[in-house]
C-alpha cells in the first residue's frame, strides 16, 4: 500500500476541526503527497481573491448579466449596497414572523381553520433544497405536513391531489418560479388552481408566491390577491437558493429555527474565507476533489450519509455540483468538458447494495462519508445493542475496507444534525464548488446546458401545438408530410409527439404499423 495514502501522519496533519462548529473534515483517504498539495495550494492565492470579488458583487453569471449573491443572504451586512442588505433582513423577519403565526393559527383560512398541509410547486433548487430542510429536520408532529410537486408527472399531481382531498382547505400551496414563466410549475399551479376552485375551494387565499418582484407570478399573485408573495432575489439562482426564502419559509413551517440555519451556513462562510489553507475547510473539500479526479474530473462523487435523514442530500448535491461544474467551456473559451458526477443513497444500505463495486470494481469515483455523532435521548436503546454504534462500525468498516483497496475517500462528521449544522454543511459544499470552478478556470455560476435544454423543450412544445392545429383541419397525414409542414421540426420529434398524443386518445385515428414510422397514417376522428 502507498505509504502516502494511509499513514497517521497524514491523517492529522490533514485532519481540520471548527469548535465552533463542531465538524470535522478528513481528506486523509485521498491519494496525494505533499509535493502535490503544496503546489495546488499555490494556486489558491488567485482562487481566493476571485471568491472574493464574487462575494463584492462582481458580474458572474454571465448568461444573464447577474451578481451571485447567495452569500449576502446569511450576513446581509457585506451585501454591497445597505437597501440589499435591509431587503435581506426584513424579509428574514417577514418569514420568521409569518411561519409563527401560521403554526399559532393567527392566521386561518376562510373557514377560521388553522393550516395542517403545504403543497410545494417547484422545479430544480426550488424543489430539491425545501426537500432536503424538510427531510433532514422535521420533527414528527411539529408544524404542517409538506408534500411536493417537483415534477408534472401528471400521475403525481394526480396522486398528491387524493392524498391531501380531505385537507385541501387547510393546505398552503406554495408556488416557486423566479420569473413566473417556468413551464413545470405553472403548468401544475393552473391544474391546481382549476381543481379547488372546480371543487369550491379557496386557491388564492391559501396560496403563496416565492419569485422576482414584477414577474409574471408576481403580477399575477397580487392582481388575485393571493394570501403571501415572498421575494426570490433576481441575484440568487435555483441551485445556490436555500438560504433564501426557498429554504427559509419551510424551516418556518415546520416550526424550526431559521436564524440558526443562517447562522450555521454564516460562521461557514466566514471560516471558509481564510487564507490560510489548511485551515479552510472548502479549500481542502475543493482540493480533495481536484486531486482525486486530476483536475479532470475523472472520479464521480459517491455521497454516502450514515443516518436517514440525510438521505436526500446526494440528490441535493447533484444539482449544486454537476450544474455548477459540468461545462462544455472554459473561461478562456477553450473546449474542456469539466465536471464530477454525483451519486448516492445512504449508509448502510449501500454496504448491501453497491460498495462491492466500489472496493473491487472500477476504479472512477471518489466516497464523501458523512457521519453523525448524535443519537436520540429516549429509553428505548437501554440496556440494548444501540444501532449507532453499529452505524459508525459500518461506516469504518467500508472507509477501511475500500482503503486497503487503495479507494479513495473523504469523511465530514457532525456532532449533531440540526439547523445550525445543516446550514454549514450546505455552505461548506456551496463554497468547495466555487473554490473548485476557479482552480478549473470555469463559471459556477452560468448554465449554458440547461438554457439549451429549456430551449428544445420550448421548440417541442410549440411543434406540439402546430401538430395539434394541422391535425384538427382535417385529412390524412404521413409523418414526413407533418414534417415538412412544421418549420425547423424533425421526423424524430415528430413521431415522438405522436406516439403521446395517440396512444389511449380516440380523438386519433392510426393507420399502419408503429414499428415501422413511414407506414404511420393520422388523421382526427369525428368523435
Amino acid at each position: 500500500m502507498n505509504s502516502d495514502f494511509n499513514s497517521w501522519d497524514k491523517f492529522c496533519n490533514y485532519l481540520w476541526f471548527d469548535k465552533k462548529l463542531k465538524i470535522w473534515l478528513d481528506i486523509s483517504k485521498i491519494k496525494f503527497n505533499n509535493d502535490k498539495i503544496i503546489s495546488l495550494e499555490k494556486k489558491f492565492k488567485n482562487v481566493f481573491s476571485s471568491i472574493k470579488e464574487l462575494e463584492a458583487g462582481a458580474i458572474s453569471n454571465i448568461d444573464e448579466g447577474r451578481q451571485v449573491g447567495h452569500y449576502w443572504l446569511r450576513n446581509p451586512s457585506i451585501a454591497p449596497t445597505v437597501k440589499i442588505g435591509e431587503e435581506i433582513s426584513n424579509e428574514i423577519n417577514d418569514i420568521s414572523e409569518f411561519g409563527k403565526n401560521i403554526i399559532s393559527g393567527k392566521i386561518k383560512n376562510i373557514s377560521n381553520q388553522k393550516y395542517t398541509n403545504v403543497l410545494w410547486i417547484g422545479i430544480g433548487g426550488s424543489g430539491l433544497g425545501p426537500l432536503l430542510i424538510t427531510e433532514s429536520l422535521r420533527k414528527f408532529s411539529e408544524g404542517l405536513n409538506f408534500s411536493y410537486i417537483d415534477n408534472i408527472d401528471p400521475f403525481l399531481i394526480n396522486e398528491k391531489l387524493i392524498e391531501l382531498s380531505d385537507k385541501l382547505p387547510t393546505t398552503l400551496f406554495v408556488v416557486v418560479s423566479k420569473s413566473g414563466g417556468t413551464p413545470e410549475p405553472k403548468i401544475a399551479m393552473d391544474i391546481i388552481k382549476t381543481h379547488l376552485e372546480a371543487n369550491g375551494y379557496e386557491w388564492n387565499l391559501n396560496a403563496i408566491a416565492i419569485t422576482m418582484k414584477d414577474s409574471k407570478l408576481y403580477k399575477k399573485a397580487v392582481s388575485e390577491n393571493w394570501l403571501k408573495i415572498f421575494n426570490l432575489q433576481d441575484w440568487v439562482g435555483g441551485r445556490t437558493s436555500i438560504t433564501s426564502a426557498v429554504g427559509l419559509l419551510p424551516l418556518a413551517l415546520i416550526n424550526e429555527n431559521i436564524f440558526e440555519f443562517i447562522r450555521g451556513a454564516s460562521v461557514m462562510d466566514d471560516v471558509t474565507r481564510s487564507n490560510d489553507f489548511k485551515k479552510n475547510p472548502a479549500a481542502l473539500l475543493s482540493s480533495a476533489w481536484y486531486l482525486s479526479g486530476d483536475g479532470l474530473g475523472k472520479r464521480d462523487m459517491v455521497v454516502l450519509p450514515y443516518r436517514d435523514r440525510l438521505q436526500v442530500f446526494s440528490k441535493y448535491l447533484q444539482q449544486l455540483v454537476m450544474e455548477s461544474l459540468g461545462k462544455k467551456f472554459n473561461r478562456n473559451g477553450e473546449i474542456v468538458n469539466q465536471g464530477i458526477s454525483v451519486f448516492g443513497n445512504k449508509g448502510s444500505t449501500d454496504q448491501h447494495a453497491y460498495v462491492q463495486q466500489l472496493r473491487d470494481g472500477i476504479d472512477n469515483f471518489f466516497c464523501i462519508f458523512i457521519e453523525l455523532l448524535d443519537s436520540p435521548s429516549t429509553y428505548i436503546f437501554n440496556d440494548k445493542e444501540n444501532p449507532k454504534e453499529y452505524l459508525s462500525g459500518f461506516l469504518q468498516g467500508t472507509r477501511s475496507a475500500l482503503s486497503t483497496e487503495n479507494r479513495q475517500s473523504i469523511t465530514i462528521t457532525l456532532e449533531e444534525l440540526n439547523c445550525f449544522s445543516l446550514g454549514a454543511l450546505i455552505a461548506l459544499f456551496e463554497r468547495a464548488v466555487s473554490y473548485y470552478a476557479e482552480l478549473v478556470n470555469i463559471n459556477a455560476y452560468d448554465q449554458p446546458g440547461v438554457e439549451a435544454g429549456k430551449k428544445a423543450a420550448a421548440d417541442i412544445i410549440n411543434y406540439q401545438k402546430q401538430l395539434t392545429q394541422l391535425l384538427n383541419k382535417g385529412g390524412e397525414f404521413t409523418i414526413n408530410k407533418l414534417t415538412s409542414l412544421i418549420k425547423n421540426s424533425s421526423s424524430e420529434s415528430i413521431f415522438f409527439i405522436l406516439r403521446e398524443m395517440c396512444f389511449g386518445n380516440d380523438d386519433y385515428l392510426v393507420k399502419g404499423d408503429w414499428s415501422n414510422p413511414n407506414s404511420l397514417v393520422i388523421q382526427k376522428t369525428n368523435s
